[in-house]
């Protein structure tokens, strides 16, 4: 994030003495991007971050991509309770390339035995369902329905959830997770036309000491492995720290939609971009108010992008048999729009309350084995009503 946060006991000047109680130095750790010209945060250690007690070894962890036919998608609600117990076992990506990866993960334990790294993606995790908190050694964020989690790479991690049942989406990313840059200035504040601005961004808070003498595990997820790393130690040994790089939440109720006479593009819903993707937000909001608007959106074709929305909450006009965690997959080269008589039926509508994450990325997606078994096989031809007879709405049938 491009504002400055601290927390903690830190000296006076970087790379300077500061001693541990008891006269030996606490360990410095540079957290930061792009060699040294990038975002970074310095951490204060009791414990030398690198002391590591045994190396596990490493488990094959990770998607398994298909060759699917070009064609608009749906994939249904997962229909269980749970995808697994754990948080790493419960992941299931459902769409993948090169630059993304999203996942469903609908966890059933409570409280994380083991830390969690991912060393090569930033992770932005929706929290659909479910309160508790991010345990980080930079302090804890509470968390709770609505929330976007953003864990920047390296960062350790685990996860207790206080409310259940818990439902995730999980974006990784291999680009850095950003604002959108237009709505910034060249110092980096989120300016006065940005639908949203730093307050509403919640840093870290209390940082937690473990001490507690005995094996600490941190898993790391690098290139499709698990590694296990073992410490005689806890991560949980920062007494202080300081920068730009850190873990962060946002709350889709917090995105201030922005509206006009007619319809708007979907850019006007972005929340934060990449290098080859973006994410929007899809909120309650008054529609279009020309006289003469019409609220559906519009045909368009995706020359660049392949567009996937995850359905969070409320029921979309434009759209039939989406239900509550559906998704749609709409690839780049076919046009796609309001399925039949949700155009005209749109007219005169005043506002939505529907709630949606959207992903745009700029390279194809793939669907995974896991995504397969969700397909809707007749999704394709649902704006063809002599093939598909109407499906049911989404309001018929929320949870």
């Amino acid at each position: 994030m491009p504002f400055y946060h601290r927390l903690g006991a830190i000296p006076p000047k970087r790379h300077t003495q500061f001693r541990q109680p008891d006269g030996s130095l606490y360990h410095e750790e540079l957290v930061g991007t792009l060699g040294f010209s990038g975002v970074s945060s310095l951490l204060y250690h009791r414990q030398p971050p690198t002391k590591v007690s045994k190396l596990g070894k490493p488990t094959p962890y990770g998607p398994v991509k298909t060759d699917v036919p070009l064609q608009p998608a749906h994939l249904r609600p997962f229909a269980g309770e749970s995808t697994g117990d754990d948080y790493l076992d419960a992941r299931r990506w459902l769409l993948i390339n090169n630059d993304c990866r999203l996942a469903i993960c609908l966890p059933t334990q409570r409280r994380m035995d083991y830390y969690y790294k991912n060393a090569l993606q930033d992770e932005v995790v929706f929290v659909h369902d479910g309160a508790g908190t991010l345990i980080t050694p930079l302090g804890t964020i509470a968390v709770r329905p609505g929330d976007y989690v953003v864990i920047p790479r390296t960062i350790i991690h685990r996860w207790e959830w206080a409310e259940g049942p818990v439902r995730l989406l999980i974006i990784e990313s291999a680009h850095p997770i950003e604002t959108p840059r237009r709505y910034r200035n060249h110092f980096g504040q989120l300016l006065e036309h940005s639908p949203f601005c730093e307050r509403d961004m919640r840093a870290p808070e209390a940082l937690i000491q473990e001490d507690e003498a005995r094996e600490w595990v941190v898993k790391i997820q690098k290139e499709d492995h698990l590694h296990h790393y073992h410490y005689d130690f806890s991560p949980l040994d920062v007494v202080g720290w300081d920068g730009f790089f850190f873990p962060y939440a946002f709350s889709i109720h917090d995105f201030e939609p922005i509206t006009g006479r007619i319809h708007q593009p979907p850019p006007v819903h972005q929340t934060f971009e990449t290098a080859a993707f973006v994410i929007c937000s899809f909120v309650p909001r008054l529609f279009d108010y020309h006289p003469l608007s019409i609220p559906a959106p519009y045909n368009h074709s995706n020359v660049d992008s392949d567009e996937v929305l995850y359905y969070v909450e409320g029921d979309f006009m434009s759209r039939k048999g989406i239900f509550r965690s559906s998704f749609t997959i709409h690839p780049s080269g076919l046009p796609h729009g309001p399925h039949p008589g949700t155009y005209e039926g749109s007219i005169g509508k005043k506002e939505t309350h529907e709630l949606a994450v959207m992903v745009d990325t700029f390279r194809p997606l793939y669907l995974t084995e896991a995504g397969l078994e969700l397909m809707d096989e007749k999704y394709v031809l649902s704006w063809n009503p002599a093939k598909v007879q109407d499906p049911p709405r989404a309001a018929d049938m929320m949870d």
